[in-house]
């Protein structure tokens, strides 16, 4: 994928702050701290269009950046970091669960798991309920070049058995640039799947709050 443009929209809390746009939506999701922003400017190419932040837990808006002027990724909250106070943990939830259900523009969600940690219950919580609600997604590694190839290869036996998702995970990293053209493909294949089938399918709610 040639990215030729690459911008920030706008963030927003609540739908009515979503951009007024037809274009495919790509979200990106997992805890804090998992390495969702680098992931995001390592596809585009791009060393800080989406910020980092030292203090995970800091990005409380779901923000919209428009690529190749054709397609948006949506950076959503990260989810399950401790320190964060209850009350905010709780304000995540409703947010994040109107986007997945309520956004028709969402083509598929890219969910990251940290390569150096277990799954948690949260991150299969997000698994099942995509998998409930219909929504397509892809299993992202990432940080992968802070583990050994062995422990790749045994973490991502353990996510295929655990979550019947043998040909939806990808290792990657965005320091050696592993992983990122086989999920550009993955992305690529979400967003031609949204422009000839609308997403639909029962509604329900994820709990983020743990």
């Amino acid at each position: 994928m040639k990215i030729v443009s690459a911008e920030f929209i706008r963030g927003a809390e609540t739908g009515k702050d979503y951009p007024p746009t037809h274009a495919p939506e790509i979200a990106f999701a997992g805890r804090s701290n998992v390495g969702k922003s680098s992931m995001i400017n390592s596809l585009l190419s791009r060393k800080n269009l989406v910020r980092t932040s030292k203090t995970p837990g800091l990005t409380r808006k779901i923000n919209f950046f428009l690529i190749n002027n054709s397609f948006i990724f949506v950076d959503l909250p990260g989810y399950g970091y401790a320190s964060v106070p209850m009350e905010v943990r709780r304000s995540w939830a409703p947010m994040v669960n109107t986007y997945l259900t309520q956004r028709d523009q969402l083509a598929g969600v890219v969910v990251i798991i940290d390569s150096r940690r277990d799954p948690t219950e949260l991150d299969e919580n997000l698994i099942k309920f995509l998998k409930f609600q219909g929504i397509p997604f892809v299993v992202a590694v990432s940080k992968a070049d802070k583990i050994g190839r062995s422990q790749q290869v045994t973490l991502l036996e353990v996510l295929v058995k655990k979550w019947e998702i043998e040909t939806q995970v990808e290792l990657f990293s965005s320091v050696t640039g592993l992983g990122r053209k086989e999920l550009w493909s993955h992305i690529i294949e979400l967003l031609e799947q949204w422009r000839s089938k609308p997403r639909t399918g029962p509604s329900t709610r994820i709990n983020f709050e743990k």
